[in-house]
């Protein structure tokens, strides 16, 4: 029987098991919501032992499938990755293992006074530490979640003051739940999403750690991408290696193949997030970009570096829609609606549940819905909803050619909205580039199992050497070609950024 490799997904509303083949079909797949919790206006949490339950039965179901289809048997999954929602939270007893509250998800907001407080501490304001990390304070980044952990919650306090706590972001905690809490790591791509860690050292810093007040020894120890760390410890995969871990909008960037400095994607999850490859180099942004790790594609590789443009809602305004509004029963009623109209009608959606992200960085901002008349109906908010992220992503996509000098020929998309055509020539229209659209969208998931694959040597595939990895997710590329006039398009967008202008400090304290 052919070689497989397994890789766990574990998204910010849902995880998944996938098993993959050579050229990264599909073998076996499966995937289960788990709880949110908005306790709070801005207010997300998750159960981070509910997520390592649901990863657990994703594995049982899937690899059970797997040996149903005839196509193979658990003994043929030979590696598995883990591919992750970033900057989500989690601290737990380093005695018995337990969550110590619950993890606080990467959107959650409540940390605004805390990004306020530690911003006065510093001349430089909210990018206090932008120079060492490549990230400005934000409610976004774990250091921000965790320093309010210390400030709200005793017992987390109490437990780092006795020493006797660990932090981790996703990936961290289903490592360490997967080998029989035997390994407390993580790897660059996600250490470099904490505030904690020295972008171009790949290092913790201890002066970092000293800003955000923690203790150095509650971090996981910094990885590469792309190694052994572990076996499975019980369960179906017992004794199967672990061996590639990456935060999921990196992962999407590997899926995607965009290996070669100037390459970008963008994934439209939950949130959107726009990657642009810059290689060796970190690139400082002028223009409200992250700078970040992409990968680290083994431990004695050099670090890849991107730039990176972050939506905080996109998918989820659709679920929004479905489960909080009630206009949609299911998601991709939205596509449906919004091909009932030639426009919006004029009516514009800031979706700043979140406040907003790159490029503008205002988490004061509130979600709006604007231009509304008596004519509109629920497939221009259907629509106004969709265009929302594509806005959005026009705007990291522009702030990522002024900081790197290079405009873009085209953009490679993945992710659930992207299973939408309409959503996809709506984007191309307002970006004017193709977007082009993979037949196997479940480019996050590949990435890591492109990198736990490597690890073990398996199918000759190799980061360093694009050519090794042509045969993978080749077939049935989709193009969208913008379709409406540049003067048409500037119009559009100059809607958008006064409806961007009238959502920005909604929030502010008087």
């Amino acid at each position: 029987m052919p070689d497989f490799v397994g890789s766990i997904d574990a998204g910010t509303t849902s995880v998944r098991f996938m098993i993959f083949n050579e050229r990264a079909e599909v073998q076996a797949s499966h995937g289960l919501e788990f709880t949110q919790f908005f306790e709070h206006p801005g207010w997300q949490d998750q159960d981070a032992h509910e997520i390592v339950d649901k990863v657990n039965e994703c594995i049982d179901v899937a690899v059970r499938q797997l040996e149903e289809s005839g196509k193979g048997s658990k003994k043929d999954i030979k590696v598995i990755g883990i591919t992750n929602q970033r900057e989500t939270t989690v601290v737990w007893d380093k005695k018995t293992g337990r969550a110590l509250t619950r993890a606080i998800a990467w959107p959650d907001t409540r940390t605004t006074h805390t990004v306020r407080q530690l911003a006065e501490k510093s001349d430089k304001g909210t990018d206090a530490v932008k120079l060492e990390t490549g990230l400005p304070l934000s409610t976004y980044f774990a250091a921000l979640k965790l320093r309010w952990m210390l400030d709200n919650i005793p017992e987390v306090k109490k437990a780092h003051d006795d020493k006797n706590m660990l932090f981790g972001t996703v990936d961290s905690w289903l490592l360490y739940n997967l080998t029989g809490r035997k390994v407390h790591y993580t790897d660059a791509s996600n250490a470099s999403r904490t505030m904690f860690m020295d972008l171009r050292k790949q290092t913790w810093d201890p002066k970092l750690c000293d800003f955000f007040g923690i203790d150095m020894d509650i971090l996981p120890e910094i990885k590469s991408s792309s190694e052994v760390y572990g076996t499975v410890a019980e369960g179906t995969l017992q004794g199967v290696e672990i061996a590639g871990l990456i935060g999921d909008q990196m992962g999407a960037l590997i899926g995607q193949k965009a290996l070669t400095p100037g390459e970008a994607k963008n994934t439209y999850g939950t949130g959107a997030f726009l990657l642009y490859n810059t290689g060796d180099k970190v690139v400082d942004s002028k223009n409200g970009l992250l700078s970040t790790i992409a990968y680290k594609a083994g431990p004695n590789a050099e670090p890849v570096y991107a730039l990176e443009g972050s939506i905080a809602v996109c998918g989820s305004a659709i679920k929004w829609l479905r489960d909080s509004i009630g206009l949609i029963k299911e998601a991709a009623e939205v596509g449906e609606l919004a091909e009932g109209v030639e426009d919006t009608g004029g009516v514009y959606f800031v979706t700043a549940f979140s406040g907003l992200l790159c490029p503008y960085w205002d988490d004061t901002a509130s979600g709006m819905i604007i231009g509304m008349t008596g004519y509109t109906d629920k497939r221009h908010i259907a629509r106004a909803t969709i265009e929302a992220a594509c806005y959005q992503t026009q705007a990291v996509l522009a702030a990522c050619e002024k900081d790197s000098g290079v405009p873009l020929a085209s953009l490679q998309v993945d992710g659930g909205m992207t299973n939408s055509d309409i959503i996809m020539q709506i984007q191309a229209d307002i970006l004017g580039l193709t977007v082009e659209r993979p037949e196997m969208r479940e480019t996050t998931a590949l990435g890591s199992a492109l990198l736990a694959g490597a690890a073990k040597g398996l199918f000759g595939w190799d980061l360093s050497k694009p050519e090794t990895l042509k045969d993978v997710n080749a077939a049935g590329k989709q193009k969208f070609e913008p379709s409406i006039s540049a003067e048409r398009r500037k119009e559009l967008l100059h809607g958008w950024e006064r409806a961007v202008e009238r959502c920005k400090a909604w929030n502010e304290s008087p």
